[in-house]
């Protein structure tokens, strides 16, 4: 048997980049020969065994075959006749399909086997496809968005752009699970230039399948397109301020809903619909001219008195973008400052264990300290 390290590690290591995990395949062996040598099986679809000792995956090169739809929809084949070479063929990508074999101390040793000339196309800085069973796994058209938006140098091959064309007119997209979905889509959000990912699900028609109606009419205009990519620029690689950027422009409604369908992390809806709720509200205030009554149901809409560091992250990520709102960060701060049992202390004896008394009179000294400080900043 022989260990080779494959796939981003080689990739990585081949364009200077920190090399992370390692995904390790074995060829000439067999489930009963990894078995023998300690190796813990882990795989449902096929052979993968955690090493005993560093408990990284490895996995018993293997071919496949489609029989289904979707990503999921594959017969793997797996023993010691399958060649390396057949492994790396079932890649997505050329840059993704190379090797470097391992030694028994786990240093990478001997030359780059690059079969289908990974190097040359990390060098064109091109995507290109491995070969015609790429369009078989809709999966593949995310992942090449999200290394748009990881490697934003780097452009799709002609044919492979045709190749992911076809995975969305096949309508396998559909068979994806929402939740391989939002994984790829956040993985691309985060990454330097999101707006690539965007950009590459517009250009194979993916995204009038994968991403809300409202945003999609968005990124077809170059306008709103150039800003949602300067905002997004603007803003940290943090999930939920660059999904909230995204989405900024849609109503809450259409969020949630689009939220439920991908399983987005409910922190991460919330803080896209708060935050989506906060730019309406700023659209509305014209002159930057702002009713109390209106910022103190948005503070309560945000629940600021009870996470009041999200409060200042919504508003923080808004300053960011070019939204004035130091008058509103000036109001939470001081409205958060209020004392609830001195409120309390105020009220009239009888009243005291009337629970909707009290919250009036906590609302009614928030909106105090809100319009006083909203006062000193006009």
């Amino acid at each position: 048997m022989k260990i080779y390290a494959v796939g981003g590690a080689i990739r990585d290591t081949q364009m200077g980049l920190p090399m992370h995990d390692i995904d390790y395949v074995v060829v000439g062996s067999s489930v009963e020969e990894m078995l023998a040598k300690g190796f813990r099986p882990v795989g449902k679809d096929f052979p993968v065994f955690l090493h005993p000792q560093t408990q990284a995956e490895y996995a018993l090169a293997r071919t496949e075959r489609k029989t289904g739809l979707g990503y999921k929809g594959f017969l793997f084949h797996a023993d010691p006749s399958v060649t390396l070479e057949q492994d790396l063929e079932r890649r997505d990508l050329t840059m993704n399909a190379m090797a470097q074999e391992v030694s028994e101390s786990g240093a990478l040793v001997g030359p780059i086997i690059d079969p289908f000339n990974g190097q040359r196309d990390l060098v064109a800085k091109v995507f290109r496809h491995v070969s015609d069973a790429f369009a078989e796994d809709p999966l593949r058209l995310l992942r090449i968005a999200r290394f748009a938006a990881r490697f934003p140098q780097f452009t799709v091959a002609p044919e492979t752009l045709e190749a992911l064309k076809a995975i969305v007119q096949s309508g396998e997209l559909n068979a994806l699970s929402p939740e391989r979905i939002w994984q790829e889509l956040a993985r691309g959000l985060i990454a330097d230039k999101p707006m690539r990912m965007f950009q590459v699900l517009l250009d194979t028609a993916a995204a009038q399948t994968i991403l809300p109606a409202s945003l999609v009419a968005q990124l077809v205009q170059e306008p709103a397109r150039e800003i949602m990519g300067a905002h997004l620029h603007a803003s940290a690689a943090v999930l939920e301020q660059r999904c909230a950027v995204a989405l900024m422009n849609l109503p809450a409604t259409e969020i949630r809903s689009w939220a439920e369908c991908i399983r987005m992390p409910i922190e991460v809806r919330d803080f896209s619909e708060i935050f989506s709720e906060l730019i309406q509200f700023l659209k509305m205030s014209l002159g930057g001219v702002f009713q109390a009554i209106d910022v103190l149901a948005w503070f309560n809409r945000a629940d600021v008195w009870r996470k009041p560091e999200r409060g200042n992250k919504l508003l923080q990520l808004a300053r960011k973008l070019g939204f004035k709102v130091d008058s509103l960060i000036l109001a939470m701060q001081q409205a958060q400052l209020l004392n609830a049992p001195e409120i309390i202390a105020t009220i009239p004896l009888e009243d005291k264990l009337n629970g909707e008394r009290i919250r009036s009179a906590v609302e009614a000294a928030r909106l105090a300290t809100i319009t006083s400080a909203l006062n000193l900043n006009n």
